[in-house]
């Protein structure tokens, strides 16, 4: 076999890889490796060194055609081997990159994030040596995942941001695919559904331009889970079969899995419990096939929870216990603690239901323990990476950091920094700090949005539009200078604040209450330009612990992480038009401290109405309260 059908052999395996093809990509590598273990050492070094980087990229095909299937231990030990032979053979700089950058995906399919990072990294830095803007590009994009995972969105749209102009430029469609796929990622994850869609069909229009039939699948599956979460179970379900359909062509078991997966979830919201089972089982049966325990894992346990559903004709606690007895035993060798501690939950109440009171307190124990490891254990992750990004820019920081203090003799440059950060943290900059960053223990978080927003943005003009949003947004920067409040930011028609952060204070919550009431009413005076109507909000507040800190390098921001932010995003968005949806936490950090430091009317003018227990997404039952 000549050097011509080698890289003939190598180009049709990365092509079956586009397609979505993995098994024929998987047989190609192979062969491929196989003709250049039968073909003797040339004496020519130049002929050598070409054979020597086929061989290097057959092992990195063959790597990314695993772990597009799923097992993604093997995939690892290919990537692995691929850049020791890169390193071995002295081979060119961007053949070792592709080799960094398979590792690193591997590792962030297998949630280690911070080796996932530092291998991005490492690419990243050789791509941009040696001037590859593709692989620049898309290792940004692969960074930016990553950050996204860990729940640091801001970061993540920073890399995206960064890594779409470059794939305009070179007019490189697949890699902004993916780009656009990740950003409507993460906004599902701030579950800003609208957003999420519209990324979402702005990839999958370029898929279906290039043809690429993964990236079209797995798009049409990501727009159901968006009407699955608005609850349009129906458009959710049309959108899981197209995207079944293609999976079953190109022969991706995954994906195939996947979908059956979400169409036997959807189907189970719809009180279909036979079809739910019989798309469950199916996708169950096919994870058995692959190996992929996770995959079993997750369909053990929602097979168990028809089976403890008495609304299920098959109800059936016996097979329900054993179901979600053995998702919890291959949970617990894998170590998806996760999943495992919502296992025990279903288990706990399961056995409340069959008066098994002993087991329901054991399982109802393991469930909370899990719970508190799990959000340790994504703090420790968080920490370890927010250390790692800081000494990686280190150095740009403290150079902008530096301009910004020589900067600072200039009244202007003050009075900037003022206006985008907090005085308190503005002054730390000034001052040379160098990282700032603060565990506050107790403050409100707000979250409001504008109900039926985007039908409004369709009906009037841009000009319109923005004028709108300016007028209503400075009626609530006027009111939260008002409460002594710190507006977060805004994303889109979203607006986010926090009492009692950067400066700490013990009336956090009486603050947040009172400006609450007062962006209700300052609302009435808006109205929709094109229909008349009442303009509404929805607003959601919580109360707890936050990490506080200042991120970027040329355009600083400050900002919050931690549960307290995302529950606060959960009071919004399971809130009523025109209502103030309150956590059990909230009120009672309300009626904790209220008093002395604000002028406000008192606290008997403001009432708690329970609204009663309810299902949060990713919070499980929760206690919540209308504030009226």
């Amino acid at each position: 076999m000549n050097d011509e059908t080698l890289n003939n052999l190598l180009a049709k395996a990365n092509e079956c890889i586009n397609t979505g093809n993995f098994d024929e990509a998987e047989t190609l590598a192979n062969e491929l490796l196989a003709e250049l273990e039968k073909i003797s050492e040339s004496g020519d070094t130049v002929i050598a060194k070409q054979r020597d980087t086929i061989h290097c990229e057959a092992l990195i095909t063959l790597s990314i055609a695993k772990w597009r299937r799923g097992d993604f231990h093997t995939a690892l030990t290919h990537a692995r081997a691929a850049l020791d032979f890169a390193e071995e053979k002295y081979l060119p700089d961007e053949t070792n990159a592709k080799a960094l950058g398979t590792i690193g995906i591997v590792y962030q399919y297998l949630s280690e994030y911070p080796q996932a990072l530092t291998y991005y990294q490492k690419a990243l830095a050789i791509y941009e040596e040696i001037g590859n803007k593709k692989g620049t590009g898309g290792t940004m994009v692969n960074i930016g995942i990553v950050y996204g995972a860990l729940g640091q969105n801001a970061i993540a749209l920073e890399y995206y941001e960064k890594a779409l102009p470059i794939f305009d430029e070179i007019g490189e469609k697949l890699f902004k695919a993916n780009a656009l796929t990740s950003i409507g990622d993460v906004y599902q994850n701030l579950l800003d559904s609208p957003q999420a869609l519209t990324y979402f069909q702005k990839a999958l229009a370029i898929y279906e331009e290039i043809g690429i039939k993964h990236g079209i699948a797995t798009n049409l599956g990501n727009i159901g889970i968006v009407f699955a979460n608005l609850s349009d179970y129906p458009q959710a379900l049309t959108y899981f079969q197209k995207a079944l359909a293609i999976y079953e062509e190109i022969g991706s078991k995954n994906g195939i899995a996947s979908n059956l997966g979400n169409i036997g979830i959807v189907f189970a919201n719809l009180s279909d419990y036979p079809q739910a089972l019989t798309y469950l089982q199916k996708a169950l049966a096919i994870y058995e096939e692959i190996g992929s325990k996770n995959g079993i894992a997750s369909n053990l346990g929602n097979i168990g929870g028809l089976y403890a559903d008495k609304e299920f004709d098959g109800y059936d606690p016996a097979k329900a216990e054993e179901m979600m007895l053995k998702a919890m035993a291959i949970d617990e060798e894998i170590g998806e603690k996760l999943h495992l501690y919502h296992v025990h939950k279903s288990l706990a109440d399961l056995y409340k239901v069959e008066k098994r009171w002993e087991e329901c307190q054991m399982h109802y124990e393991k469930f909370y323990t899990l719970e508190k490891e799990v959000q340790s254990e994504d703090a420790h992750k968080q920490a370890n990476l927010m250390e790692q990004r800081r000494q990686a820019a280190e150095r740009e920081k403290e150079i902008a950091i530096a301009h910004a203090a020589a900067s600072a003799r200039h009244e202007a440059t003050v009075q900037l920094l003022h206006n985008v950060l907090p005085p308190s943290i503005a002054d730390k900059m000034l001052d040379g700090t160098k990282l700032i960053a603060e565990k506050i223990p107790s403050v409100s978080v707000l979250f409001a949005d504008i109900v039926n927003f985007t039908k409004f943005s369709q009906r009037i003009t841009p000009e319109d539009l923005v004028e709108g949003l300016d007028r209503i947004f400075s009626e609530f920067d006027a009111l939260a200078e008002k409460y002594g409040l710190e507006k977060i930011k805004t994303i889109g028609d979203a607006y986010m604040v926090v009492s009692g952060a950067p400066v700490q204070r013990d009336n956090h919550a009486e603050a947040m209450a009172h400006f609450a009431l007062e962006m209700v009413e300052a609302m009435k005076e808006f109205r929709s330009i094109s229909t008349g109507e009442e303009i509404q909000l929805r607003i959601g507040i919580h109360s707890g612990e936050v990490v506080a800190g200042v991120i970027g390098k040329k355009k600083f921001a400050y900002d919050l992480w931690g549960d307290a932010v995302n529950t606060a995003s959960r009071m919004e968005s399971h809130g009523e038009p025109g209502k103030i949806h309150v956590s059990e936490e909230f009120m009672n950090a309300f009626f904790e401290r209220t008093g002395p430091g604000l002028s406000l009317p008192s606290p008997m003018s403001l009432r708690f109405a329970e609204r009663g227990k309810m299902e949060i997404k990713g919070k499980g039952l929760m206690k919540t309260y209308f504030l009226e």
